[in-house]
């Protein structure tokens, strides 16, 4: 038996060798995100700023299976530090014809890129840019069904349990599509106080859409009109379903660069629960806690290849009775 297991092994290890391929990652990432929201009683008047390097390594074999290490660091513009703080990238990913899967710790805006604001504010991307979960998606042409996990906090004496489950997807139909978006946030108690409070939050959103961009010179141009559906519950306090829900729009619209995306809101105000636990139960951006709000991004792509990406947003928010500001730079080099 030993003699076979020798023989086996010094044919068959060679043969392993031959049939993998070392692959790899690398990118940078830059964003400046000047909000100017002074005055607002939702959101912060900020700057955001930063620069994100993102190597990783690895291994495929039979064209399908991959494996990734690396990491993602960050260093905030102005900073004292070298490095501000930097999170491991592992993960083992599939990509069939029909359908692909990540399991690990990997990007997450290879699963989550699609959710509008609503679900996840543009600065999620900035300083949570890895998921650590799975992510399943079956796809084919533009149509797709996903489900993904996100486990976001393990739970200790001092730090609560805290995890995404969700799906999204999409049908089309000639140049009309439907869509969904959903997940629901399991928000517990710490190990330390098993009485604490447990908050469920979920969210939903259901569209209906036209897009007219691949009978026309337009990269983008397309619009559509949906409700949402939020899910709120406080097991420990009242113990009773909140269901804010309205009316959202989206129209998107690009020709050579130059841009428009504009998002309407319109309904009951969002994350019920803000205020007594703020960011760390809600991931979505803040001007939804109003009843009506607008968003308008101008913008431009002055270099776009799939190397090199940069892309000035000029945004004009109009909530609370109010317009507000907002400028963003985004640069990005991905190999």
């Amino acid at each position: 038996m030993k003699k076979l297991f020798f023989i086996i092994l010094i044919f068959g290890f060679p043969t392993m060798l031959v049939s993998q391929e070392f692959v790899w990652k690398a990118g940078v990432n830059s964003f400046f995100d000047n909000q100017e929201f002074a005055g607002s009683a939702v959101q912060d008047d900020q700057t955001l700023a930063g620069v994100r390097i993102t190597p990783e390594i690895g291994l495929s074999w039979e064209r399908n299976h991959r494996i990734f290490a690396g990491f993602d660091a960050m260093r905030e513009f102005g900073s004292n530090n070298i490095v501000d703080f930097t999170t491991p990238i592992a993960y083992y990913n599939f990509a069939g014809e029909r359908f692909r899967f990540y399991m690990g710790a990997f990007p997450r805006k290879t699963a989550l890129e699609k959710y509008p604001r609503m679900f996840f504010a543009d600065s999620i991307g900035y300083f949570r840019p890895v998921l650590n979960g799975f992510f399943w998606e079956y796809f084919q042409n533009d149509n797709y069904i996903n489900v993904w996990l996100d486990w976001t906090s393990r739970q200790t004496a001092d730090v609560r349990e805290t995890f995404f489950m969700g799906w999204s997807g999409r049908y089309n139909w000639n140049i009309f599509y439907a869509q969904h978006f959903g997940y629901m946030f399991h928000f517990a108690h710490r190990a330390d106080n098993p009485r604490g409070n447990l908050h469920d939050s979920g969210l939903m959103l259901t569209s209906l859409g036209i897009d007219f961009a691949q009978k026309t010179n337009f990269e983008k141009l397309e619009a559509n009109i949906g409700w949402s559906v939020g899910l709120e519950r406080n097991r420990g306090g009242e113990n009773r379903w909140h269901t804010p829900h309205g009316f959202l729009s989206e129209l998107k619209i690009e020709y050579r660069g130059f841009g428009i995306f504009n998002t309407f809101y319109a309904g009951g105000a969002q994350q019920i629960f803000y205020g007594e636990y703020g960011n760390s139960l809600y991931w979505g951006d803040r001007f939804y806690r109003t009843r009506r709000y607008n968003r308008t991004d101008l913008y431009y792509s002055f270099f776009r290849t799939n190397v090199v990406n940069l892309k000035f947003v000029y945004s004009l928010h109009f909530a609370e009775r109010n317009m507000y500001h907002q400028q963003i730079l985004l640069a990005s080099f991905n190999l």
